[in-house]
């Protein structure tokens, strides 16, 4: 498995991780019979992780379809590999300055999640 791979496999699992996080700094208790109720009570940490979360959600599908496309049409591995995790590390930054709420460097580091996400589609 190329280190790209693993990327989608860590992508996946980072939405699982801020599901927990809202969950566990929410104070409203959660409703295993209703599960979603508790969102619209969220506040400060713990909608922030609801907030990049959701978002996680959102991008993990052209990242990963960009990792397989880079794939299939022979691009090089290392740069393959360099865009995935630059992806990677861009998310991590992403969620830091969201449950920091810290919206101006948050939206820079989604944009540097979008052009590696977008540059793999380019890979030779």
């Amino acid at each position: 498995m190329t280190f790209a791979y693993m990327c989608i496999v860590i992508a996946l699992i980072l939405p699982i991780i801020l599901a927990g996080i809202a969950k566990k700094e929410s104070e409203v208790q959660i409703n295993n019979n209703n599960p979603r109720d508790y969102i619209r009570n969220l506040n400060g940490k713990a909608k922030y992780a609801y907030g990049a979360e959701q978002n996680s959600y959102e991008s993990f599908p052209p990242f990963a379809i960009a990792v397989i496309v880079a794939h299939l049409t022979g691009g090089t591995q290392l740069t393959i590999d360099i865009l995935a995790g630059l992806y990677i590390f861009s998310r991590l930054m992403y969620i830091i300055f969201y449950l920091q709420g810290k919206g101006t460097l948050r939206s820079a580091t989604y944009m540097v999640g979008l052009i590696s996400t977008i540059a793999l589609f380019f890979v030779s």
